[in-house]
């Protein structure tokens, strides 16, 4: 459990104090560097602030932006005796929802911000949607500004009402709620003396304690290669080992595993990670792999157990968010990239369009421009070796690039 790592995605719409209450936490919890916290002490000053401004920590990155040099997300980096965090922090205007899709990819957690004063928005909505549509395992709802209600026990009450009555339609597992002042520090990482009628834990705390390890599948083992291994050097001249990360599942020397799409089957000889000869792996481990016999194995294949295999498919309805500026073409051809398997893809129909704000479909209107989510039927020229996203997060994914620009036009969860 020690130094475990956890990754969290914030949202909020523009003034709800995100930027506030990441400085909050990075300068509560120490994990500011002495030269960052004098210019920002220093820049407080000179503009006539009384206390430090810790939206200064996270705000360096603006001046860029207005420069027009586009910052899609931000990460930072932080750690506690307990645990060390990495937050994607994405902008929260609706332009942007293409960004937010990008930054909670590989989240375990979403913070999303509400204004005490503003109750749930469409924004809230917005992100709401996009958090559970990424299968993000836990949300925190954050409701901050609570120094500007009062710090009244009712106003957070109606805020998670009106905020479980929208979720009841999403497939979350873990919500929590936090009524928190960015701010002043109130329940962010100390607990608040303001609120003594909330008897949860603060943010921080939330944080470091959440359990994580499950939310990996470790059912389903999932061995995507990334390159073949072969030293030819003394003690290894018959070494042929197969690198890659394991995307699910814990795999273990003595298993029957398959190949695929090939199907030659085997057994796990040795595992070897960063450190030396493993009896077993789990996810989201960097190994190599050795088996008992020599199979023709290359970069794109994908080791499985051999009674637990994915599905082998070349026609594929997938939940894409587009990402370019030029809309989505059908019949266009476009490379699509699934673990490390790239191949050739077609689009053949758009079968429908979500309004992100009422989640109803919209089956007339074909079109998917920039940040919009629909869904479609994918063809691909070879087969690719997928699980639904809702159970395999990393074999569930896919993106589309133009093969003429390079550029990513699509990010999609396999339904």
């Amino acid at each position: 459990m020690n130094n475990q790592l956890l990754r969290f995605t914030t949202a909020g719409s523009v003034d709800d104090g995100k930027s506030t209450l990441i400085g909050r936490l990075l300068y509560d919890s120490k994990s500011i560097f002495e030269d960052q916290l004098l210019a920002v002490e220093n820049t407080s000053k000179k503009k006539g602030h009384e206390q430090v401004d810790l939206a200064l920590f996270t705000d360096g990155l603006k001046d860029e932006r207005e420069q027009g040099i586009t910052i899609d997300v931000a990460y930072r980096y932080f750690t506690t005796p307990k645990r060390k965090f990495i937050i994607a922090d994405t902008p929260g205007h609706i332009q942007y929802t293409r960004n937010m899709v990008t930054g909670a990819s590989t989240a375990n957690v979403a913070l999303i911000l509400i204004d005490a004063r503003h109750g749930v928005i469409e924004q809230t909505k917005r992100h709401a949607f996009i958090a559970s549509l990424l299968q993000i395992p836990h949300l925190i709802v954050c409701i901050n500004k609570m120094d500007l209600v009062d710090f009244k026990e009712d106003a957070y009450d109606a805020i998670i009402k009106e905020f479980e009555e929208f979720s009841s339609k999403l497939f979350v597992k873990d919500i929590r709620f936090v009524p928190i002042s960015a701010l002043l520090g109130d329940n962010v990482v100390a607990r608040s003396e303001n609120m003594k009628w909330y008897n949860g834990s603060p943010l921080l705390h939330t944080l470091e304690t959440m359990h994580i390890s499950s939310d990996h599948n470790m059912v389903d083992v999932r061995f995507p290669v990334q390159t073949v291994l072969r030293p030819q050097r003394d003690g290894f001249i018959d070494y042929r080992g197969y690198a890659g990360r394991l995307a699910s599942g814990i795999i273990r020397v003595g298993d029957a595993v398959t190949a695929m799409p090939s199907g030659f089957s085997s057994v796990v000889k040795s595992i070897n990670g960063p450190s030396g000869e493993l009896k077993e792996a789990h996810a989201p481990m960097s190994i190599a792999l050795t088996l008992e016999d020599d199979i023709d194995v290359g970069r794109g294949d994908m080791i499985v157990r051999t009674n637990n295999k994915p599905e082998a498919a070349q026609d594929l309805e997938v939940l894409i968010c587009w990402l370019n500026e030029d809309g989505i073409r059908p019949r266009t051809k476009y490379l699509i990239r699934h673990t490390t398997n790239d191949q050739t893809a077609m689009i053949k129909e758009v079968i429908y369009k979500i309004d992100i704000n009422t989640l109803s479909r919209n089956f007339e209107d074909k079109s998917l421009t920039m940040n919009e989510i629909g869904k479609v039927r994918i063809r691909t020229t070879k087969p690719l070796m997928v699980d639904s996203y809702r159970e395999n997060r990393s074999t569930g994914s896919i993106i589309l690039v133009d093969e003429s620009t390079n550029e990513t036009v699509a990010a999609g969860m396999i339904v």
